[in-house]
């Protein structure tokens, strides 16, 4: 593996006596895309948001780029500027048209000048396929042309790694294609990227590793042909079985397994 630019080490998170993280010890190279997959609950975006101290963790450390950012005298805000965060909602501002979405952070945050921040906007909104939609306000466009508009948002404040929390979940299926080749062209380009995503099809044919969770731990770890097309542990079938056969989830939805509140 190059060296790790994203290190998770024995991390534990805990919501009251939900015990969500049970020491999660995770490496992801430069330049590597790893997708996290698992049921509800598992813990897989819980795991995501303690990499930015979104959440922070109850016990262990992790790293980015070699700082720590669970060192309770680091400059969080230094490091979340080499981060770049998609969540499932896009989290526009529905006043801002797309460049101006862009823009404002990238000024606030980064100090850019108006003509910079306006250049860089239009550069990353080309990159995501939307040049023609930077005067368009959020309430013109489709929740895929929405969340491409998010993803080159974070592109724009020029972060050294992305994190993607189920990018495609709250979109309709025909647009999830887009936000996925979008995503292939930063895979391509040398993007670190951790992924979590249901997207079986994505993680197989795009992730260096896929990682599977369950209960809080990561339960097995592999390349994609592995873990997706001959998993080794039950457990991991199980949930594939799952993705693969609607009517058998469907009847497990109707009894669900008892467990404690969600991990995610």
């Amino acid at each position: 593996m190059s060296r790790a630019e994203i290190q998770v080490q024995d991390l534990h998170k805990s919501f009251g006596d939900n015990h969500v993280l049970r020491g999660i010890d995770l490496e992801i190279g430069q330049g590597e895309v790893v997708c996290v997959i698992g049921p509800s609950g598992s813990g897989k975006s819980t795991l995501l948001r303690c990499v930015n101290l979104l959440e922070e963790p109850t016990g262990g450390r992790v790293f980015v780029g070699g700082t720590e950012l669970t060192d309770p005298d680091v400059d969080i805000d230094a490091v979340r500027r080499r981060i770049g965060m998609v969540f499932q909602q896009f989290n526009l501002f529905p006043h801002l048209n797309a460049t101006e979405n862009l823009t404002l952070p990238q000024r606030r945050v980064l100090g850019r000048d108006k003509a910079t921040a306006a250049r860089i906007a239009a550069e990353n909104l080309a990159r995501v396929g939307l040049a023609d939609k930077a005067r368009a306000y959020p309430s013109s466009l489709s929740g895929g042309q929405q969340q491409r508009v998010a993803i080159a948002r974070a592109l724009a404040m020029g972060p050294e790694v992305m994190l993607f929390d189920e990018p495609t979940s709250a979109l309709d299926p025909e647009l999830v294609g887009d936000v996925l080749a979008v995503m292939r062209r930063l895979a391509e380009e040398g993007m670190t990227m951790m992924v979590v995503t249901h997207e079986m099809t994505f993680a197989r044919e795009v992730a260096d590793r896929v990682v599977f969770m369950d209960g809080g731990v990561i339960v097995e770890e592999g390349g994609p042909g592995q873990v997706i097309g001959a998993p080794r542990h039950e457990r991991t079938r199980h949930f594939l079985s799952r993705l693969l056969d609607p009517a058998m989830a469907e009847v497990e939805e109707e009894a669900p397994d008892q467990v404690g509140g969600s991990g995610e």
